[in-house]
Protein backbone atom coordinates (compact mmCIF):
# COMPACT_ATOMS: atom_id res chain seq x y z
CA UNK A 1 0.00 0.00 0.00
CA UNK A 2 1.35 3.40 -1.27
CA UNK A 3 0.02 6.41 0.62
CA UNK A 4 -1.40 9.18 -1.96
CA UNK A 5 -0.59 7.44 -4.78
CA UNK A 6 -4.34 7.74 -6.09
CA UNK A 7 -3.24 7.54 -9.68
CA UNK A 8 -1.88 4.04 -9.62
CA UNK A 9 -4.93 2.76 -7.68
CA UNK A 10 -7.89 1.56 -9.47
CA UNK A 11 -11.53 1.05 -7.60
CA UNK A 12 -14.24 -0.91 -8.81
CA UNK A 13 -17.91 -0.16 -7.48
CA UNK A 14 -20.49 -2.73 -7.11
CA UNK A 15 -23.88 -2.21 -7.35
CA UNK A 16 -24.36 1.54 -9.38
CA UNK A 17 -27.50 2.96 -7.26
CA UNK A 18 -28.35 6.00 -5.36
CA UNK A 19 -24.89 4.98 -3.21
CA UNK A 20 -22.21 3.53 -5.87
CA UNK A 21 -23.12 5.63 -8.86
CA UNK A 22 -22.43 9.07 -7.04
CA UNK A 23 -19.36 7.43 -5.38
CA UNK A 24 -18.18 6.23 -8.91
CA UNK A 25 -18.58 9.82 -10.17
CA UNK A 26 -16.66 11.30 -7.30
CA UNK A 27 -13.62 9.08 -7.24
CA UNK A 28 -13.51 9.31 -11.00
CA UNK A 29 -13.45 13.09 -10.11
CA UNK A 30 -10.39 12.98 -7.91
CA UNK A 31 -8.49 11.00 -10.39
CA UNK A 32 -8.77 7.63 -10.18
CA UNK A 33 -9.76 5.19 -12.60
CA UNK A 34 -12.96 3.46 -11.93
CA UNK A 35 -15.04 0.49 -12.81
CA UNK A 36 -18.38 -0.08 -12.06
CA UNK A 37 -20.27 -3.48 -11.57
CA UNK A 38 -24.42 -3.71 -11.64
CA UNK A 39 -26.32 -7.22 -12.78
CA UNK A 40 -28.82 -4.92 -14.32
CA UNK A 41 -27.88 -4.19 -17.81
CA UNK A 42 -30.36 -1.70 -18.80
CA UNK A 43 -28.57 0.56 -16.06
CA UNK A 44 -24.81 -0.28 -17.58
CA UNK A 45 -26.01 0.93 -21.20
CA UNK A 46 -27.26 3.70 -19.54
CA UNK A 47 -24.17 4.60 -17.75
CA UNK A 48 -21.85 3.82 -21.03
CA UNK A 49 -23.84 6.28 -22.40
CA UNK A 50 -23.39 8.97 -20.48
CA UNK A 51 -26.83 9.10 -18.94
CA UNK A 52 -28.10 8.56 -15.95
CA UNK A 53 -30.36 5.56 -14.80
CA UNK A 54 -32.37 8.21 -12.55
CA UNK A 55 -32.70 11.55 -11.64
CA UNK A 56 -30.20 13.13 -9.03
CA UNK A 57 -28.89 16.92 -8.87
CA UNK A 58 -25.48 15.74 -7.87
CA UNK A 59 -25.02 13.08 -10.87
CA UNK A 60 -26.64 15.51 -13.08
CA UNK A 61 -24.36 18.28 -12.47
CA UNK A 62 -21.47 15.67 -13.72
CA UNK A 63 -22.84 13.65 -16.48
CA UNK A 64 -20.39 14.76 -18.61
CA UNK A 65 -18.33 12.28 -15.87
CA UNK A 66 -20.48 9.30 -16.33
CA UNK A 67 -18.51 7.97 -19.55
CA UNK A 68 -15.22 7.93 -17.75
CA UNK A 69 -16.57 5.21 -15.79
CA UNK A 70 -16.11 1.41 -16.64
CA UNK A 71 -19.18 0.05 -16.51
CA UNK A 72 -20.20 -3.48 -17.16
CA UNK A 73 -22.13 -6.46 -15.90
CA UNK A 74 -19.05 -8.39 -16.01
CA UNK A 75 -17.49 -9.23 -12.49
CA UNK A 76 -14.12 -10.12 -14.03
CA UNK A 77 -13.77 -6.54 -13.45
CA UNK A 78 -13.27 -6.61 -10.08
CA UNK A 79 -9.66 -8.46 -10.80
CA UNK A 80 -8.59 -4.83 -11.94
CA UNK A 81 -8.98 -3.19 -8.91
CA UNK A 82 -7.27 -2.64 -5.90
CA UNK A 83 -10.04 -1.19 -4.08
CA UNK A 84 -13.39 -2.44 -4.31
CA UNK A 85 -16.14 -0.39 -2.54
CA UNK A 86 -19.89 -2.86 -2.34
CA UNK A 87 -22.68 -0.80 -2.61
CA UNK A 88 -25.80 -3.08 -2.52
CA UNK A 89 -29.24 -2.87 -1.14
CA UNK A 90 -29.61 -4.27 2.29
CA UNK A 91 -33.49 -3.97 2.80
CA UNK A 92 -36.12 -6.22 5.02
CA UNK A 93 -38.12 -8.78 4.84
CA UNK A 94 -41.97 -8.52 5.67
CA UNK A 95 -41.37 -9.50 8.81
CA UNK A 96 -38.62 -7.00 8.94
CA UNK A 97 -35.57 -9.29 9.20
CA UNK A 98 -32.77 -8.03 7.54
CA UNK A 99 -31.94 -9.65 4.21
CA UNK A 100 -28.20 -10.31 3.62
CA UNK A 101 -28.57 -11.99 0.11
CA UNK A 102 -27.46 -9.16 -2.10
CA UNK A 103 -24.41 -8.67 0.28
CA UNK A 104 -23.57 -11.77 0.69
CA UNK A 105 -23.45 -12.48 -3.24
CA UNK A 106 -21.60 -9.12 -3.89
CA UNK A 107 -18.78 -10.80 -1.59
CA UNK A 108 -18.96 -13.86 -3.26
CA UNK A 109 -18.32 -12.42 -6.61
CA UNK A 110 -15.25 -10.51 -4.97
CA UNK A 111 -13.67 -13.86 -3.86
CA UNK A 112 -14.23 -15.58 -6.87
CA UNK A 113 -12.65 -12.73 -9.00
CA UNK A 114 -10.17 -11.93 -6.95
CA UNK A 115 -7.20 -9.83 -6.61
CA UNK A 116 -4.18 -10.57 -4.17
CA UNK A 117 -4.02 -7.65 -1.29
CA UNK A 118 -7.33 -5.87 -2.32
CA UNK A 119 -9.07 -3.79 0.29
CA UNK A 120 -12.93 -4.27 0.18
CA UNK A 121 -14.62 -1.52 1.91
CA UNK A 122 -18.49 -2.64 2.50
CA UNK A 123 -20.77 0.83 2.26
CA UNK A 124 -23.67 -0.68 2.51
CA UNK A 125 -25.91 -0.20 5.42
CA UNK A 126 -25.28 -3.02 8.19
CA UNK A 127 -26.24 -3.70 11.59
CA UNK A 128 -23.03 -4.86 13.98
CA UNK A 129 -21.44 -7.91 13.85
CA UNK A 130 -21.92 -8.64 9.95
CA UNK A 131 -18.80 -8.49 9.04
CA UNK A 132 -17.66 -10.41 11.43
CA UNK A 133 -20.39 -12.92 11.57
CA UNK A 134 -21.34 -12.96 8.20
CA UNK A 135 -18.96 -11.51 5.61
CA UNK A 136 -15.23 -12.69 6.83
CA UNK A 137 -16.71 -16.55 7.28
CA UNK A 138 -17.06 -16.51 3.18
CA UNK A 139 -13.33 -15.18 2.95
CA UNK A 140 -11.98 -18.24 5.41
CA UNK A 141 -14.37 -20.59 3.75
CA UNK A 142 -11.90 -19.87 0.63
CA UNK A 143 -8.79 -19.94 2.94
CA UNK A 144 -7.96 -16.24 2.59
CA UNK A 145 -6.42 -14.38 5.58
CA UNK A 146 -7.66 -10.96 6.39
CA UNK A 147 -5.26 -8.53 6.92
CA UNK A 148 -2.75 -10.89 3.79
CA UNK A 149 -4.90 -11.61 1.24
CA UNK A 150 -7.52 -9.04 1.59
CA UNK A 151 -8.20 -6.20 3.62
CA UNK A 152 -11.68 -5.72 5.17
CA UNK A 153 -13.30 -2.58 6.43
CA UNK A 154 -16.86 -1.04 6.81
CA UNK A 155 -17.68 2.99 5.47
CA UNK A 156 -21.28 3.26 5.82
CA UNK A 157 -22.85 5.17 3.05
CA UNK A 158 -24.06 8.96 4.01
CA UNK A 159 -25.87 10.37 0.73
CA UNK A 160 -28.65 13.11 0.69
CA UNK A 161 -30.46 12.38 -2.62
CA UNK A 162 -32.13 16.06 -3.70
CA UNK A 163 -31.88 18.62 -0.81
CA UNK A 164 -33.67 19.12 1.96
CA UNK A 165 -34.09 22.17 4.84
CA UNK A 166 -31.95 19.34 7.21
CA UNK A 167 -28.98 18.52 4.80
CA UNK A 168 -29.05 21.45 2.31
CA UNK A 169 -25.56 21.70 0.61
CA UNK A 170 -24.22 18.25 1.25
CA UNK A 171 -23.46 14.86 -0.40
CA UNK A 172 -20.74 12.87 -1.23
CA UNK A 173 -17.86 14.78 -1.54
CA UNK A 174 -18.45 16.80 1.77
CA UNK A 175 -20.23 14.84 4.30
CA UNK A 176 -17.93 13.35 6.69
CA UNK A 177 -17.45 9.19 7.32
CA UNK A 178 -16.59 6.97 9.94
CA UNK A 179 -14.48 3.69 9.19
CA UNK A 180 -13.88 0.53 11.11
CA UNK A 181 -11.66 -2.36 9.93
CA UNK A 182 -10.73 -5.70 10.51
CA UNK A 183 -6.55 -4.46 10.78
CA UNK A 184 -4.32 -1.57 11.42
CA UNK A 185 -3.18 -1.55 7.60
CA UNK A 186 -6.82 -2.02 6.45
CA UNK A 187 -7.88 0.94 8.12
CA UNK A 188 -5.21 2.96 7.45
CA UNK A 189 -5.80 2.32 3.73
CA UNK A 190 -9.21 3.24 4.18
CA UNK A 191 -8.71 6.41 5.50
CA UNK A 192 -6.06 7.13 3.39
CA UNK A 193 -8.55 6.37 0.25
CA UNK A 194 -11.16 7.91 1.84
CA UNK A 195 -9.54 11.36 2.83
CA UNK A 196 -8.28 11.69 -1.06
CA UNK A 197 -11.69 11.53 -2.65
CA UNK A 198 -14.01 13.55 0.34
CA UNK A 199 -13.99 17.07 1.29
CA UNK A 200 -14.65 16.89 4.88
CA UNK A 201 -13.82 14.80 8.20
CA UNK A 202 -12.81 11.06 8.43
CA UNK A 203 -12.99 9.46 12.01
CA UNK A 204 -11.24 5.79 12.78
CA UNK A 205 -13.57 3.40 14.68
CA UNK A 206 -12.12 1.73 17.27
CA UNK A 207 -13.29 -1.36 15.38
CA UNK A 208 -15.16 -2.58 12.57
CA UNK A 209 -18.23 -3.54 14.62
CA UNK A 210 -18.72 0.53 16.00
CA UNK A 211 -18.63 1.69 12.41
CA UNK A 212 -21.59 -1.17 11.56
CA UNK A 213 -23.35 0.48 14.97
CA UNK A 214 -22.85 4.28 14.20
CA UNK A 215 -25.17 4.39 10.63
CA UNK A 216 -28.13 2.30 12.24
CA UNK A 217 -27.77 5.06 15.63
CA UNK A 218 -27.86 7.79 12.93
CA UNK A 219 -31.03 6.69 11.08
CA UNK A 220 -32.71 5.25 14.54
CA UNK A 221 -32.10 8.84 16.06
CA UNK A 222 -33.82 10.73 12.97
CA UNK A 223 -37.03 7.66 13.43
CA UNK A 224 -37.43 8.38 16.87
CA UNK A 225 -37.75 12.19 16.80
CA UNK A 226 -39.61 11.77 13.62
CA UNK A 227 -41.92 9.70 16.08
CA UNK A 228 -42.10 11.48 18.90
CA UNK A 229 -43.37 14.58 16.46
CA UNK A 230 -45.87 12.75 14.64
CA UNK A 231 -47.47 11.51 18.10
CA UNK A 232 -47.40 15.10 19.58
CA UNK A 233 -49.16 16.03 15.92
CA UNK A 234 -52.22 13.47 16.44
CA UNK A 235 -52.56 14.51 20.02
CA UNK A 236 -52.37 18.51 19.31
CA UNK A 237 -54.92 17.72 16.51
CA UNK A 238 -57.04 16.68 19.00
CA UNK A 239 -56.53 20.25 21.57
CA UNK A 240 -56.40 22.29 18.21
CA UNK A 241 -52.35 23.60 18.31
CA UNK A 242 -50.63 24.06 15.50
CA UNK A 243 -47.76 20.94 15.85
CA UNK A 244 -45.47 23.60 13.55
CA UNK A 245 -45.87 26.41 14.77
CA UNK A 246 -44.90 24.66 18.34
CA UNK A 247 -41.65 23.22 16.87
CA UNK A 248 -40.73 26.49 15.29
CA UNK A 249 -40.97 28.19 19.04
CA UNK A 250 -39.62 25.72 20.58
CA UNK A 251 -36.52 25.70 18.03
CA UNK A 252 -35.92 29.38 19.43
CA UNK A 253 -33.73 27.65 21.98
CA UNK A 254 -30.26 28.04 21.09
CA UNK A 255 -29.42 24.74 22.39
CA UNK A 256 -30.78 21.35 24.01
CA UNK A 257 -33.44 21.09 20.68
CA UNK A 258 -33.06 19.96 17.67
CA UNK A 259 -36.72 20.51 15.46
CA UNK A 260 -38.09 17.72 13.85
CA UNK A 261 -41.17 18.37 11.76
CA UNK A 262 -44.05 15.65 11.37
CA UNK A 263 -45.51 14.07 8.16
CA UNK A 264 -47.42 12.03 6.31
CA UNK A 265 -44.55 8.97 7.38
CA UNK A 266 -41.12 8.23 6.86
CA UNK A 267 -39.66 6.45 3.50
CA UNK A 268 -36.14 6.14 2.26
CA UNK A 269 -33.81 3.32 2.04
CA UNK A 270 -32.71 4.31 5.61
CA UNK A 271 -34.73 5.79 8.67
CA UNK A 272 -37.98 3.58 8.06
CA UNK A 273 -35.33 0.29 7.64
CA UNK A 274 -32.27 0.66 9.80
CA UNK A 275 -34.28 0.67 12.83
CA UNK A 276 -34.70 -3.26 12.51
CA UNK A 277 -31.19 -4.34 12.22
CA UNK A 278 -30.78 -2.68 15.20
CA UNK A 279 -33.63 -4.55 17.11
CA UNK A 280 -33.65 -7.86 15.54
CA UNK A 281 -29.64 -7.89 16.21
CA UNK A 282 -30.33 -6.88 20.18
CA UNK A 283 -33.11 -9.36 20.01
CA UNK A 284 -30.31 -12.22 19.04
CA UNK A 285 -28.21 -10.61 22.18
CA UNK A 286 -31.54 -11.23 24.99
CA UNK A 287 -32.41 -7.13 24.32
CA UNK A 288 -35.49 -5.68 23.26
CA UNK A 289 -35.71 -2.30 22.15
CA UNK A 290 -38.66 -0.89 23.02
CA UNK A 291 -38.44 2.54 22.66
CA UNK A 292 -37.23 1.48 18.73
CA UNK A 293 -40.32 -0.43 18.30
CA UNK A 294 -42.68 1.97 19.38
CA UNK A 295 -40.89 4.94 17.06
CA UNK A 296 -41.27 2.18 14.29
CA UNK A 297 -44.97 1.60 14.62
CA UNK A 298 -46.04 5.25 15.38
CA UNK A 299 -44.23 6.05 11.76
CA UNK A 300 -45.73 3.21 10.34
CA UNK A 301 -49.31 4.52 11.18
CA UNK A 302 -48.57 8.04 9.42
CA UNK A 303 -50.46 6.98 6.13
CA UNK A 304 -53.33 5.32 7.43
CA UNK A 305 -53.40 8.39 9.86
CA UNK A 306 -53.19 11.09 6.50
CA UNK A 307 -56.01 9.35 4.48
CA UNK A 308 -58.06 9.37 7.74
CA UNK A 309 -57.68 13.15 7.87
CA UNK A 310 -58.89 12.82 4.13
CA UNK A 311 -62.08 10.81 5.17
CA UNK A 312 -62.88 13.60 7.87
CA UNK A 313 -62.36 16.37 5.44
CA UNK A 314 -64.96 14.77 3.04
CA UNK A 315 -67.10 13.87 5.36
CA UNK A 316 -67.51 17.63 6.38
CA UNK A 317 -68.50 18.35 2.70
CA UNK A 318 -70.71 15.36 2.48
CA UNK A 319 -68.63 13.55 -0.09
CA UNK A 320 -68.14 9.77 0.17
CA UNK A 321 -64.53 8.58 -0.03
CA UNK A 322 -65.86 5.95 -1.90
CA UNK A 323 -65.81 6.47 -5.85
CA UNK A 324 -64.23 9.76 -4.98
CA UNK A 325 -61.29 11.00 -6.90
CA UNK A 326 -58.83 12.11 -4.37
CA UNK A 327 -55.35 13.14 -6.06
CA UNK A 328 -52.16 11.43 -4.84
CA UNK A 329 -49.17 14.78 -5.30
CA UNK A 330 -46.02 13.18 -5.17
CA UNK A 331 -45.05 9.17 -5.11
CA UNK A 332 -40.91 9.38 -4.24
CA UNK A 333 -40.17 9.57 -0.55
CA UNK A 334 -38.36 12.92 -0.44
CA UNK A 335 -38.28 16.18 -2.88
CA UNK A 336 -36.65 16.86 -6.14
CA UNK A 337 -36.03 12.45 -6.88
CA UNK A 338 -37.36 9.55 -8.50
CA UNK A 339 -37.02 7.04 -5.33
CA UNK A 340 -39.89 5.56 -4.64
CA UNK A 341 -38.06 2.88 -1.97
CA UNK A 342 -40.19 2.83 1.60
CA UNK A 343 -42.33 5.92 0.14
CA UNK A 344 -45.30 6.60 2.20
CA UNK A 345 -47.14 7.54 -0.97
CA UNK A 346 -47.37 3.79 -1.44
CA UNK A 347 -49.33 2.97 1.53
CA UNK A 348 -51.61 5.90 1.03
CA UNK A 349 -52.27 4.92 -2.16
CA UNK A 350 -53.48 0.75 -0.85
CA UNK A 351 -54.97 2.96 2.36
CA UNK A 352 -57.48 4.71 -0.26
CA UNK A 353 -58.27 1.93 -2.59
CA UNK A 354 -58.97 -0.13 0.18
CA UNK A 355 -61.49 2.56 0.83
CA UNK A 356 -62.98 2.78 -2.71
CA UNK A 357 -61.31 6.19 -3.55
CA UNK A 358 -60.64 6.85 -7.14
CA UNK A 359 -56.93 7.62 -6.67
CA UNK A 360 -55.34 9.92 -9.28
CA UNK A 361 -51.71 9.73 -8.88
CA UNK A 362 -48.96 12.17 -10.46
CA UNK A 363 -45.68 12.53 -9.75
CA UNK A 364 -43.02 14.61 -12.73
CA UNK A 365 -40.03 12.41 -11.55
CA UNK A 366 -41.97 9.22 -11.89
CA UNK A 367 -43.96 9.71 -15.16
CA UNK A 368 -44.29 5.54 -15.43
CA UNK A 369 -46.67 5.45 -13.20
CA UNK A 370 -48.53 8.92 -13.39
CA UNK A 371 -52.51 8.88 -13.94
CA UNK A 372 -52.26 12.44 -15.56
CA UNK A 373 -49.91 13.97 -18.18
CA UNK A 374 -49.30 17.39 -16.16
CA UNK A 375 -50.12 19.26 -13.49
CA UNK A 376 -52.58 20.79 -14.70
CA UNK A 377 -54.22 17.60 -16.14
CA UNK A 378 -53.73 16.02 -13.01
CA UNK A 379 -55.43 19.18 -10.78
CA UNK A 380 -58.71 18.80 -13.61
CA UNK A 381 -59.11 15.09 -12.56
CA UNK A 382 -59.08 15.58 -8.64
CA UNK A 383 -61.54 16.31 -6.53
CA UNK A 384 -59.57 16.90 -3.03
CA UNK A 385 -55.70 16.17 -2.80
CA UNK A 386 -53.31 14.97 -0.53
CA UNK A 387 -50.13 16.58 -0.82
CA UNK A 388 -47.30 14.04 -0.32
CA UNK A 389 -43.80 14.57 -1.36
CA UNK A 390 -42.60 18.66 -1.58
CA UNK A 391 -41.02 18.44 -5.28
CA UNK A 392 -40.39 21.73 -6.07
CA UNK A 393 -42.45 22.48 -9.08
CA UNK A 394 -45.64 21.48 -6.41
CA UNK A 395 -44.49 23.72 -3.24
CA UNK A 396 -44.57 26.95 -6.04
CA UNK A 397 -48.50 26.68 -6.50
CA UNK A 398 -50.02 29.27 -6.20
CA UNK A 399 -53.39 28.57 -3.26
CA UNK A 400 -55.60 30.41 -6.38
CA UNK A 401 -54.58 27.34 -8.70
CA UNK A 402 -56.45 24.95 -6.33
CA UNK A 403 -59.57 26.75 -6.18
CA UNK A 404 -59.17 27.51 -10.22
CA UNK A 405 -59.36 23.72 -10.79
CA UNK A 406 -62.23 23.12 -8.22
CA UNK A 407 -59.92 21.44 -5.82
CA UNK A 408 -62.54 21.00 -2.52
CA UNK A 409 -59.86 19.64 0.35
CA UNK A 410 -56.41 19.20 0.53
CA UNK A 411 -54.53 17.09 2.99
CA UNK A 412 -50.91 18.45 3.38
CA UNK A 413 -48.62 15.86 4.38
CA UNK A 414 -45.50 17.87 4.38
CA UNK A 415 -47.09 20.73 5.94
CA UNK A 416 -45.60 22.89 3.36
CA UNK A 417 -48.17 24.59 2.03
CA UNK A 418 -49.86 27.97 3.28
CA UNK A 419 -53.24 26.74 5.14
CA UNK A 420 -54.42 30.20 5.78
CA UNK A 421 -54.45 31.48 2.46
CA UNK A 422 -56.10 28.06 1.21
CA UNK A 423 -58.52 28.31 4.07
CA UNK A 424 -59.69 31.95 3.26
CA UNK A 425 -60.72 30.42 -0.51
CA UNK A 426 -62.91 28.01 1.10
CA UNK A 427 -60.89 24.87 0.33
CA UNK A 428 -60.72 22.13 3.11
CA UNK A 429 -57.39 22.12 4.65
CA UNK A 430 -55.54 19.51 7.17
CA UNK A 431 -52.31 19.43 7.76
CA UNK A 432 -50.05 16.87 9.93
CA UNK A 433 -50.78 18.40 13.73
CA UNK A 434 -52.62 21.35 12.09
CA UNK A 435 -56.28 22.22 11.54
Amino acid sequence: MQKNKKYSKVVAVIGLGYVGLPLAIRTVEKGYKVFGFDLDKKKIQAIQKGQSPFKEEFIEKRKSLLSKINASSDPTVLQKADIVIVCVPTPVDEKFYPIFKPLISAVELIIKNKKAGQLIVIESTINPGVCEEVLMPLFQKAKLIEGKDYFLAHCPERINPGKDAISHGYNVSNIARVIGASSKKGLLWAKNFYQSIIDAPIKAMGSIKEAEACKVVENSFRDINIAFVNELAKSFAKMDIDVKNVIEGAATKPFAFMAHYPSRGVGGHCIPVDPYYLIERAKQNGFDHKFLRSAREINNSMPAYTVELMHDLLNELKLPIKSTAVGVMGLSYKANVDDLRESPAVKIIEELENKGARVIRFDPFIPSMSDAKNLEDFLKKSTAIIFVTNHKVFSAIKPQTFKKFGIRAIVDGVNSLDKEKIKKLGIKYRGIGRR
